[in-house]
């Protein structure tokens, strides 16, 4: 269920605060570091849980790589949350309330 990997990303502050700054541009592992306040290899352990959730991928420029946000993780996300709203719209139509 890749929904879940996606709702652990995003569970974490910090990552859920990358993935908002790639979600409008492009950035590097450096730049992340900056703009969060912390460490390189924190940054791209971050992005590994990211990368495997399908919320970011990255291209590579030279000796630099550039991460972005990806549309795959929310789609699966969305999928997700769009059947249990199904469920719930079904669940209240045999419910007896929704008859009177």
């Amino acid at each position: 269920m890749t929904y879940e990997l996606t709702l652990v990303a995003l569970a974490d502050p910090t990552r859920r605060q990358m993935f908002e700054r790639l979600r409008r541009r492009p950035h590097t592992v450096g730049e992340l570091a900056r703009l969060a306040s912390i460490s390189q290899p924190a940054v791209s352990q971050h992005l590994r849980v990211l990368r495997r959730a399908r919320l970011v991928g990255h291209r590579q420029e030279g000796t630099r790589r550039f991460y972005q946000a990806t549309p795959a993780g929310l789609a699966d996300l969305k999928h997700y949350l769009e059947s249990m709203w199904d469920d719930v719209l079904s669940a209240y139509a045999r419910s007896p309330e929704s008859s009177s």
